[in-house]
């Protein structure tokens, strides 16, 4: 008998080859459980939000996306179309209810407090688990040691940040304040307008988000994974148990099997019975391949909320927060909003006026309002368990999922005062 207390061979199927997937396929695998992973594109493809992220594995990324004030800022996100958070008229009516709760998530610096303190197991050592897993993956090279610095203009924007900055130094996330003329060292090529930075040093860059999900893709295939290149329709279960998954090509025969399908898993769960609030924060990125510099650390922009992350493709602008459908066409125009603030924070980049030449994309953080994912069994099937809805955290919590995966399926015991906040019933 198995440790679960199932008869036999375990089959998983993990729905979903991002990096949460990835990292639960490999860590079921050292279970000794034969795993089918089963991606609707290539695996490290445009199609996931592991492609197209802002590249950082950060232990600090404790604070949720609702902070309280923020209902005051909901008018000027629906009017201004170029803001670092806009919402598409014409999908307000199918996200208002989405947006009410995250409203409320935020309503009181005591709940962002206890929010914190769910989101602390999330991210333990996030970045210890990543080279692990890069050695064994032979990418060592693409995990780099660069921390991440918030950039300010002045000490009111600052300021602005400075009860969030507290929280962090509260719950020993390691910070380090850097003044005007150590910024100037550490980033020459910085505009001269940032003049402050808060720097969290334990964070690392990913240098290449796709050719890492790709290395961890053939890593699974070299230990005997399967992988299947399908879109997931549904499942067969029989007697509560289950029995296949079925995608637009076959079934895939499983007796176990994880939902890690992104802003797609919404529609899979509801299939189980279970209705999660899961919407796409649809984000864009623009790489600039050949800026004529180079940057020491990965970067937060306190004006843009964007990220600035140097990869092995160029330098990556990736941020700005869209509501609205995951089949709404993309406005490419948020492209040329994140270019914008590039020149304004690298004068050296004024001449880069050509979007042609650099690389645009768009994709869809899966997010629920309390900036929380879902980690639990199915409603209908205790053998299918979720794991999604990690809005802009997915790279940091994707080690601590995958073992929380492993244990469920697995039949370790684990406190359910520690699970309740990640349950599919919570909402």
């Amino acid at each position: 008998m198995n440790r679960d207390g199932t008869e036999g061979e375990q089959r998983v199927c993990v729905i979903g080859g991002g990096v949460v997937g990835l990292f639960a396929a490999l860590t079921l695998q050292e279970q000794g459980k034969q795993v089918s992973l089963i991606e609707r594109g290539e695996i490290g493809g445009r199609q996931g939000a592991s492609f197209g992220n802002g590249c950082w594995v950060n232990p600090g990324a404790i604070m949720p996306m609702s902070l309280p004030g923020l209902w005051r800022e909901v008018p000027g996100y629906l009017l201004d179309r170029n803001g670092p958070f806009t919402i598409r008229w014409r999908h307000l009516p199918h996200l208002a209810e989405w947006l009410l709760r995250f409203l409320w998530a935020g309503r009181s610096w005591k709940k962002i407090d206890e929010q914190i303190v769910r989101r602390l197991p999330l991210l333990e050592n996030p970045v210890t688990q990543y080279r692990l897993w890069a050695k064994q993956a032979g990418v060592e090279h693409l995990i780099l040691s660069t921390g991440t610095m918030y950039i300010y203009r002045d000490r009111g924007e600052l300021e602005a940040d400075s009860k969030s900055w507290e929280l962090r130094k509260k719950h020993n996330i390691r910070t380090r304040l850097i003044e005007p003329d150590e910024l100037r060292r550490l980033e020459p090529a910085l505009s001269s307008n940032y003049r402050y930075g808060m720097m969290l040093e334990d964070a690392a860059t990913l240098a290449d988000p796709s050719a890492f999900c790709l290395a961890l893709g053939e890593l699974f295939t070299k230990r005997g994974g399967k992988l299947v290149q399908a879109e997931v329709t549904g499942f067969e279960i029989g007697r509560n148990r289950l029995m296949a998954v079925r995608t637009d090509k076959e079934a895939v025969s499983c007796n176990q099997a994880v939902i890690a399908a992104g802003a797609w898993s919404k529609a899979l769960a509801a299939q189980l019975g279970d209705r999660i609030p899961l919407i796409s924060e649809r984000g864009y990125h623009i790489t600039i391949k050949n800026p004529g510099f180079s940057i020491n650390h990965g970067m937060m922009h306190a004006e843009g909320k964007m990220a600035i992350t140097p990869t092995t493709a160029g330098l990556r602008l990736a941020g700005q927060v869209e509501l609205a459908s995951l089949d709404a066409a993309p406005r490419w125009e948020r492209a040329h909003i994140l270019l914008a603030y590039a020149k304004r924070s690298f004068p050296s980049l004024e001449r880069e006026i050509d979007l042609n030449r650099h690389d645009v994309w768009i994709g869809h953080r899966p997010s629920t309002p309390d900036s929380m994912p879902v980690i639990d069994r199915s409603s209908t099937c205790p053998d299918i368990v979720y794991a999604f809805g990690h809005g802009h955290t997915g790279l940091s919590m994707a080690p601590a999922t995958a073992k929380i995966v492993g244990q469920l399926l697995g039949g370790d015991r684990l406190d359910a005062a520690m699970l309740q906040p990640f349950s599919a019933k919570r909402f």
